[in-house]
């Protein structure tokens, strides 16, 4: 553990603030104690933490961003997804912006524990991608690499560093939305993969709904693929007779894909159905009518996570930090 101002103000007999005085060049303290301070300090190796802060932003060195593909959300083709596409442009660019290198690694989940070793050696430190992984995984990795931070998931019994969206509040968002404009007869499409970011939004969602003595009905409660646009497959039969006023998807995904589907059905939206969203990607925006949805600041979790990162070298001794962006609504015509 390297040496601090407490330290060095115990070896010199005097104050942290006379310490801190002297290593920042102030007045306020004697010349020959300044000079005994800045004495001590350099035979006991000690760099001042703004040197070592300048040191780390102008020389990051390189970054991994590792990838576990499954066969959930996170599979081989993850690149065309617009979430990741985006998180992938904004953490480069934060990571350029301290003259460090982003080089991406991906595998699958049954190569995961043979190839941590060899993963270890191409990179100083990691970003990860937690989408898709599961509670096992994540602590494999924790264990097996050094200064990782997790982006768009969390486990509360894992110490290690998270960066991700705030489901909870953003369902709760889109929720208390839904009510404000009057909806009662509601519906919810839920992703038919198990992960704990739709797990979030729905726990989210059913909260607020509690609240307002709201309920779903089982014929309202339709499981779907995230990822799926295509409207072909989607059976919205059971809906016909039944028909909610308003529908929660768990992502954009399943939003614009009922909403094809909804319009070959000859349904108006959002007259006969409104459609809420979650996620605000890029395509919610080139439908008609625009989708309603939960904004999530891609922007924002590239640029803690990369805090996070930085800080592993300036605070060795660090705790680990849990991070929840929060989301914001976006009021388009779909609701």
């Amino acid at each position: 553990m390297g040496i601090k101002i407490s330290d060095i103000a115990q070896l010199a007999g005097v104050s942290k603030s006379a310490v801190s005085l002297a290593l920042n060049e102030k007045p306020g303290i004697s010349i020959s104690t300044r000079k005994k301070i800045i004495k001590i300090a350099h035979q006991q190796g000690y760099t001042p933490l703004r040197k070592k802060r300048q040191d780390i932003q102008n020389n990051l060195g390189a970054v991994a961003f590792l990838v576990v593909t499954t066969t959930g959300v996170v599979k081989s083709n993850y690149r065309t997804l617009p979430f990741f596409n985006s998180l992938i442009s904004c953490l480069s660019a934060e990571i350029s912006a301290v003259n460090g290198s982003l080089k991406t690694i991906t595998i699958t989940q049954t190569e995961l524990s043979q190839q941590l070793s060899s993963i270890r050696e191409t990179a100083d430190s990691f970003l990860v991608l937690g989408t898709d992984l599961t509670k096992k995984s994540a602590a494999l990795i924790n264990q097996r690499l050094k200064h990782v931070v997790f982006l768009d998931t969390y486990f509360e019994d894992i110490n290690a560093d998270f960066v991700t969206m705030d489901n909870y509040q953003g369902a709760r968002l889109a929720g208390e939305y839904i009510l404000r404009k009057g909806y009662r007869q509601i519906g919810y499409f839920a992703s038919d993969k198990i992960m704990s970011n739709f797990s979030e939004r729905r726990r989210g969602f059913r909260a607020i709904l509690k609240e307002a003595g709201v309920t779903i009905s089982n014929d309202n409660f339709y499981f779907i693929s995230p990822t799926e646009t295509n409207p072909n497959g989607l059976n919205m039969t059971r809906f016909i007779n039944k028909l909610p006023k308003a529908i929660f998807c768990e992502d954009d995904y399943i939003a614009l894909r009922l909403l094809k589907v909804a319009r070959q059905a000859k349904i108006t939206i959002p007259d006969q159905l409104a459609i809420m969203g979650f996620d605000d990607i890029y395509e919610s925006t080139l439908v008609s009518p625009e989708l309603s949805t939960i904004h999530v600041p891609i922007e924002q979790i590239a640029h803690e996570a990369l805090k996070q990162l930085i800080d592993h070298y300036l605070h060795p001794q660090r705790l680990p930090l849990k991070i929840l962006v929060a989301t914001k609504l976006v009021e388009r015509q779909s609701l």
